[in-house]
């Protein structure tokens, strides 16, 4: 199972993210636990510049943006590979 994490305020691009990543695990059938960060030091543990952020299994893979389906697709394959 993948651990994912949606960092950021709850703003619409943060809510969107958490909405196209899940849409993406379940187009792949992957089990996923997703948690929301909003809290900003917790945030800022991550090391990211600009939200909303995306780490899967304590690894950010995007920050900044919303990937494509495309994008997420790939970024949760290959943390799948990995794990």
């Amino acid at each position: 199972m993948l651990k994912i994490k949606i960092l950021g305020s709850g703003c619409p691009n943060c809510k969107r993210l958490e909405q196209e990543t899940k849409k993406a695990a379940e187009n792949l059938a992957i089990e996923a636990e997703f948690e929301k960060v909003t809290d900003y030091g917790d945030i800022m543990a991550y090391d990211i510049l600009s939200t909303p952020g995306l780490v899967i299994n304590e690894k950010v893979v995007s920050s900044g943006k919303i990937p494509s389906q495309s994008e997420l697709t790939t970024l949760l394959t290959s943390a799948l590979a990995e794990n």
